[in-house]
């Protein structure tokens, strides 16, 4: 599963945080993470951050970070994903039956990212 360093502005401090996260499916250039935080109740800090501020830079293992915007998944796009996040990646239905949060699926697409 490839893995990216995301990069966001703090909502707070206004200044960049970075975090690896694996992204279990891929569609042409978006990719998709998985804001699970191991099934606790709260959400991770870096999807606080991009509902503040979508515009994200993105480094994948091919080379240098781009700018991408980050998007939280729709209903019936998560609807549509979930079961391709879990089938290949079981663990993350695991992290959904431990909270009683959904789980966020973020896509993040070509655009304009600055953080």
């Amino acid at each position: 599963m490839p893995v990216v360093e995301l990069t966001t502005t703090g909502r707070r401090t206004g200044r960049p945080h970075r975090v690896l996260l694996t992204s279990p499916v891929q569609d042409g250039s978006t990719l998709v993470v998985v804001a699970s935080r191991g099934g606790d109740d709260r959400p991770p800090e870096w999807l606080l951050n991009i509902r503040s501020n979508p515009a994200v830079r993105v480094r994948t293992r091919r080379g240098r970070a781009r700018p991408m915007r980050a998007r939280v998944a729709g209903t019936d796009e998560h609807t549509a994903l979930w079961p391709r996040v879990t089938g290949e990646h079981p663990t993350y239905g695991t992290y959904q039956a431990r909270t009683s949060r959904q789980i966020a699926l973020v896509l993040l697409e070509q655009g304009p990212g600055r953080p």
